[in-house]
């Protein structure tokens, strides 16, 4: 049984917990202001806020995500939002509605619902509300025929307000301004209470089923870590498809999936976070740690400073608070943008198989050919680590695609190096789009090691570099195209990590 709030009533569904949650929303509780579009996240008609209690319990947590790619089964023991859910009492407009009506920010209106969500969403966040925050909270919606201008005026409109909230107990004072109903003041209790009776009912469930108690596992925000009310390790992974965030697998097997049972892995115990091991020298993520959670996090962002701006040309807001990290490994995309950042980073993964015995793998070794990994069937990835960059190391991350924002790479590359009196101590380079797996260029590496930071080095980096890639021409570009774009993505590395290089020179 899947329980969770949607709007202000409680939802118990036994519908497969791989469904869409649009589908769900839309066809069995028939709210149909959430829009079917392209249904592969990318249009943001279909935004919806999930909500989870945060530590303490006292407040839930927002995001926006896209419904379409949103497991059903993510949504257990959590409040679902939809534009019904944001309704005022005699139909007045929230200061979000209002403000795309008076700047004109609504023409057909069928995007107009995912955008009053993502603006909804930010106006919950407890991060302060500054021009550009607001702006961005809508970088998953794609509107036709109206244009972004006018909806970046009603997001201006909104920043002031939206700067005087306060810090705390921000819920209240947005209830006094009508940004949400009265009854979010009281989710927090009503979240608590539900996910207390779902625990205590699944255990007893299990127990009834002649399973130990232990057999459910319970994660750090309260709830049962079963299936549909069943242990989930009566779920093989050999036998049961592993979902975690859904945005790649609901776009192309969401009919399968939901004709069977799955192993849903977003919300197991362990599986998020992220800490630095200092005596180790590693930093550990939890393999469903997402992107939006790499790009929030303080650690990540002290150990690369610039790794908001490489974030931002991941997919949009909605995406990245769906999808996991070891997801993106495992799809094994030649072009997977967080892979081909790992690998320049060293990253190793910890595979775990259905009798919980680990094993650790160099992220570079993972990828056997297209598609295809060097895990068995009922292994999974539990951990990501990495070296921790020390201060003075280079890292950069480039990608070119055919829009600069929630577009796949044409190719993609990242750098890291370690320089010390003028030369290349240690150096990692991979690249993506120009071989059948993401590359790490062990070859191009080892020739970068020794030799001095200089015009001369990458121009010799270059020649090594190409005889390492085979591109093919493809929708995204010929061959020779892709070797062009890694060239000058290498150029673009060390015009940054040396300043004092030339364009000139290089070319």
């Amino acid at each position: 049984m899947i329980t969770f709030f949607l709007n202000d009533q409680p939802i118990h569904t036994t519908e497969p917990a791989a469904s869409a949650l649009l589908d769900f929303v839309r066809y069995h509780e028939h709210l149909v202001g959430t829009k079917i579009g392209c249904r592969e996240g990318d249009c943001g008609a279909c935004t919806v806020l999930v909500g989870e209690l945060a530590s303490g319990g006292q407040r839930i947590a927002y995001q926006s995500m896209t419904s379409c790619l949103t497991p059903l089964g993510n949504v257990h023991g959590k409040h679902v939002v939809t534009v019904e859910g944001i309704n005022q009492a005699g139909g007045q407009l929230t200061p979000v509605q209002q403000a795309i009506v008076d700047n004109n920010g609504s023409q057909c209106g069928f995007c107009t619902p995912g955008f009053v969500m993502s603006l909804t969403g930010h106006s919950l966040s407890d991060k302060p509300a500054t021009a550009q925050s607001t702006r961005a909270a809508m970088d998953g919606n794609i509107c036709r025929c109206t244009g972004y201008k006018s909806l970046e005026r009603a997001a201006a409109a909104l920043t002031p307000e939206l700067a005087a909230r306060p810090s705390t107990n921000s819920v209240q004072w947005l209830t006094e301004k009508q940004f949400v109903p009265a009854y979010f003041a009281g989710m927090p209790a009503r979240l608590a209470a539900l996910r207390a009776e779902t625990v205590a009912t699944e255990v007893l469930a299990a127990s009834n089923n002649g399973h130990r108690r232990s057999a459910v596992s319970t994660s750090p925000n309260g709830h049962a870590q079963s299936q549909n009310g069943h242990d989930s390790s009566a779920f093989p992974y050999a036998t049961h498809p592993l979902l975690s965030g859904g945005t790649d697998l609901l776009v192309q097997r969401l009919d399968e999936l939901r004709a069977q049972p799955v192993r849903l892995l977003f919300d197991q115990n362990g599986r998020r976070g992220i800490r630095h091991e200092a005596g180790a020298g590693r930093v550990v993520l939890g393999a469903a740690t997402t992107a939006g959670q790499l790009l929030e996090s303080e650690l990540m962002r002290g150990l690369l400073p610039r790794l908001p701006e490489y974030l931002k040309l991941v997919s949009s807001t909605p995406i990245r608070n769906m999808g996991t990290v070891a997801g993106n490994f495992v799809n094994a995309s030649p072009i997977g943008d967080l892979t081909i950042m790992f690998l320049a980073l060293g990253a190793d993964v910890t595979l775990a198989d259905a009798s919980g015995t680990g094993r650790v793998v160099p992220l570079a070794e993972l990828y056997l050919s297209y598609k295809k990994l060097a895990k068995a069937a009922d292994e999974q990835v539990t951990e990501i680590s990495f070296p921790a960059p020390q201060s003075g190391d280079f890292f950069n991350f480039e990608k070119v695609s055919k829009r600069m924002h929630l577009d796949i790479a044409s190719v993609n590359t990242a750098a890291w190096l370690r320089v010390e009196n003028g030369a290349i101590t240690a150096a990692r380079l991979s690249a993506g789009g120009v071989g059948p797996v993401p590359l790490l260029l062990v070859r191009t590496g080892a020739y970068l090691v020794g030799r001095e930071l200089s015009a001369a080095t990458v121009a010799g980096a270059n020649e090594v570099m190409q005889e390492e890639i085979s591109p093919i021409g493809d929708v995204r570009g010929t061959a020779a195209y892709k070797r062009l774009l890694l060239r000058q993505l290498l150029f673009a590395h060390f015009l940054r990590f040396a300043p004092a290089i030339t364009l000139a020179e290089l070319l």
